[in-house]
């Protein structure tokens, strides 16, 4: 006798927590995993990867729907028609604290933007057990739900292991891009 075939739970617990978010004030944000069957503005992708505010104040005709998340936004000014499915967010988490959930990448026949076998992996504070920052695609993770946490001052990005030569000139720094905003122009 064979089990029942289920739904997944990815988009009631992507619902849940927007309603979370919505409830107590915070602004959702989704992390997305871009290929070519999501419908977002290429030039605000970085690492094949894009953060949505999906809040109230920057959306119009939000659908959280079973297979897809469908609204409409302005980047820089432009309207413009959004179209993530379900299986390529890897995060959902309030702006303000971070708190939130991670889902591993579900792979499919198409090309795999994640790498490895399509799971995330996210930072780990060894001496508390929070995750740490915003997921990053790898195939390192073992696919459990995890709460976003901002890193905490102690568990900052270090060189240790790393010698450096004398007379080593250090090496340059990225210039300082903000993270683009979705904004709702009224």
């Amino acid at each position: 006798m064979n089990a029942p075939v289920t739904t997944s739970t990815r988009p009631y617990l992507i619902r849940a927590l927007y309603e979370w978010c919505t409830d107590n004030g915070f602004t959702p944000y989704v992390a997305v995993s871009v290929d070519n069957t999501v419908q977002v503005p290429r030039e605000y992708v970085k690492n094949n990867e894009i953060v949505l505010n999906i809040g109230f104040d920057a959306t119009s005709s939000l659908t959280l729907g079973n297979d897809f998340i469908e609204f409409k936004a302005r980047f820089g000014g432009t309207a413009r028609e959004i179209l993530v499915p379900i299986s390529h967010v890897i995060a959902i988490y309030a702006r303000e604290n971070g708190q939130g959930m991670a889902f591993p990448l579900e792979t499919s026949g198409e090309e795999n933007v994640g790498g490895g076998d399509g799971q995330i992996s996210m930072p780990v504070n060894p001496a508390t057990g929070a995750v740490s920052g915003l997921p990053a695609t790898s195939d390192a993770a073992d696919g459990k739900i995890m709460q976003l946490v901002e890193n905490p001052p102690e568990i900052q990005s270090t060189t240790k292991g790393i010698k450096e030569k004398p007379g080593q000139p250090e090496p340059p720094k990225p210039p300082f891009r903000p993270r683009p905003l979705l904004k709702r122009v009224k």
